[in-house]
């Protein structure tokens, strides 16, 4: 497959799962749209995708990089959980967001 094939698979994986966790949540299945959204397909594509473009030492840098995005997730969906029944969506979303990147430059600053 070439390099443009490659990215149009990417493409539609994302936008499968994206779609797929939109079409659960917008029917009131909120378990299962949460499961589909985080369900390790995308994590685990790269893990493949990676590992045969890259080998093991840039899969387990990968991994283990990304292993500190969880704690500032965290804060993120917390923040919405919080945010929204109080601020409403955008404001809370901003919010969100602004933590997110707020905890992801501290982990910059921290993997340094």
């Amino acid at each position: 497959m070439d390099a443009f094939g490659k990215y149009v698979l990417y493409f539609l994986l994302g936008g499968t799962i994206v779609s797929v966790s939109t079409y659960l949540g917008s029917r009131g299945h909120s378990f299962l749209a949460a499961l589909a959204s985080t369900f390790p397909a995308i994590t685990g594509a790269t893990f493949i995708l990676i590992y045969l473009n890259g080998g093991v030492d840039e899969l387990v840098g990968y991994a283990k990089t990304l292993l500190w995005f969880v704690p500032p997730w965290i804060a993120y969906v917390t923040a919405m959980v919080v945010g929204v029944p109080r601020l409403g969506f955008w404001a809370a979303t901003g919010l969100a967001l602004a933590l997110y990147i707020g905890c992801v430059g501290i982990v910059k600053l921290v993997l340094r």
